[in-house]
């Protein structure tokens, strides 16, 4: 097998181990609290309130329209925990490498991944690899740990939503999945799909700092799509949800795309949107500080919450009248309602069976 190749004695601990993390590993992850390559880091943290989350990516293909596993990875673990109103500092990285993928590949995935923490200001500190036999993995996955800090005054969660308030998505949605789509199936458009991923904890970041109060809840609807976040959220707090059908910011070629494969961008993946669940009297502020940001450009208020009693059919829409991929289950007393055009109403329910797997 060529040497320019993960082999399994990269896995075994001895001089082809140390070789790789040196090399690639290192090279790129310079901290200080991993250059010493002991078994744990020792950290600072400020005061406030410890934010864990843990995540591991598989995605196919590895490489993908804006961008790849290692970025993805960072963004998709940072949003974890900025959407929980956390200011995100350490990640760990530990990947499971297949035998015979190649090195250059390897190392443009930890490049990626380096670069992108680098943008979101936080430091990897500790990591892991194992190596599998040829045909037991799919060239690389990751599983990533992040550590951040929420400080005192914020305080995000479902006890705070209430009837009236207002859902706020930051930008289009969809872009994630359509774009792995397109890759895997070597679908091309005439203007092309990229993903949306990215790291908003800046902007998560600056929103907090200013609306602290007005702002009740955020989420990242990665899988599963705006629709099936949303869902949960009706389902938690027994609460209703109604959607404005044209209020949803799609760009033109994913709700083409979308429509000729046959899916609906409202359960399609995202990887750089935020959910936001704030007071309706904040809403216009919130918008405008938005779109500063160039993740908040598109930035759109896509509905409202209204009390779980099922308001929002209208005459003759019961529950057998719901959009084309959800379940089709009973879901409690909180609902997702889309509101069309002519003032109708629709179920959307919760994403039944994924169209599209390994997404992240």
């Amino acid at each position: 097998m060529p040497e320019e190749c993960i082999l399994l004695a990269h896995g075994d601990g001895g001089a082809l181990t140390h070789r790789l993390v040196q090399e690639i590993f290192l090279r790129h992850f310079d901290h200080p609290a991993l250059r010493d390559l002991t078994d744990a880091a020792l950290l600072h943290l400020p005061e406030g309130r410890l934010a864990m989350t843990t995540d591991t990516f598989v995605v196919k293909p590895l490489f993908f329209p804006g961008g790849d596993i290692g970025k993805l990875a960072v963004a998709g673990t940072v949003n974890d925990l900025a959407v929980s109103g956390a200011r995100p500092l350490y990640l760990t990285a530990a990947f499971i490498l297949e035998e015979g993928f190649p090195l250059a590949d390897l190392e443009q995935v930890v490049a990626s991944l380096a670069r992108t923490a680098r943008e979101a200001g936080v430091a990897v500190v500790a990591g892991d690899t194992k190596v599998v036999e040829r045909g037991c993995g799919d060239g690389v996955y990751i599983n990533t740990t992040g550590a951040g800090v929420v400080p005192a005054g914020r305080d995000l969660g479902y006890h705070r939503i209430m009837p009236g308030d207002a859902v706020i998505v930051n930008g289009t949605i969809g872009d994630h999945g359509l774009a792995i789509l397109s890759k895997r199936a070597g679908i091309e458009f005439d203007t092309p799909v990229e993903s949306d991923c990215a790291p908003m904890n800046g902007l998560t970041d600056m929103l907090l700092e200013r609306f602290a109060e007005a702002v009740r809840f955020m989420r990242d609807p990665t899988r599963g799509g705006v629709a099936t976040t949303l869902n949960e959220v009706a389902q938690s707090t027994g609460l209703n949800i109604i959607l404005e059908e044209q209020a949803l910011p799609v760009r033109e070629e994913v709700q083409g795309a979308a429509e000729l494969l046959g899916l609906d961008p409202l359960y399609l993946a995202n990887e750089g949107k935020v959910l936001i669940v704030a007071a309706p009297e904040a809403v216009e502020e919130i918008l405008t500080t938005l779109r500063r940001h160039p993740l908040g450009l598109n930035a759109a208020a896509i509905g409202r919450v209204e009390a779980g009693t099922g308001v929002g059919r209208g005459p003759g829409q019961g529950a057998g009248q719901r959009t084309g991929q959800g379940s089709g289950q009973g879901a409690g007393r909180g609902r997702v309602f889309l509101r069309t055009p002519l003032g109708g109403h629709r179920i959307v329910d919760m994403l039944a069976g994924d169209p599209l797997p390994r997404i992240c």
